[in-house]
């Protein structure tokens, strides 16, 4: 007898599938941005009009670039939207290639090499 018949809950059906298979299916199967690197700390802001060109977009599309109005980090639209990061991204970039966001990439690691940045985090730290 097979392990799933033996234990039929953890069968992956119906709504039991569903936080599986929703994120592929948005995605298209893509686990990739198209452009772009999207780190969790890159902030994304919705350019033009408001609902200005997303009368053809998926749901969880139009729900970013609606709480994009004001820049927002991948990992905040993750959150606010609930859904895995990886999803985020392949969305992100989709709609940067539509021209319906800009993004703002995090400063690279040489420019973190400042003694200011480390002593700020430190009191921010002690702080709490």
């Amino acid at each position: 007898m097979p392990a799933s018949d033996e234990h039929p809950e953890t069968q992956w059906v119906g709504e039991a599938a569903g936080a599986i298979v929703r994120p592929y299916v948005l995605t298209r199967g893509r686990t990739e941005p198209t452009r772009g690197r999207f780190d969790l700390i890159t902030l994304a802001v919705a350019v033009g009009p408001a609902h200005a060109g997303t009368g053809g977009l998926d749901p969880e599309c139009q729900a970013i670039v609606r709480f994009c109005r004001r820049p927002q980090s991948v990992a905040e639209i993750a959150a606010h939207i609930n859904l895995p990061a990886g999803t985020v991204r392949v969305l992100l970039s989709d709609l940067l290639d539509q021209g319906l966001i800009a993004t703002q990439e995090p400063h690279s690691e040489t420019d973190m090499h400042d003694e200011k940045l480390y002593k700020a985090v430190l009191d921010g730290l002690r702080a709490l």
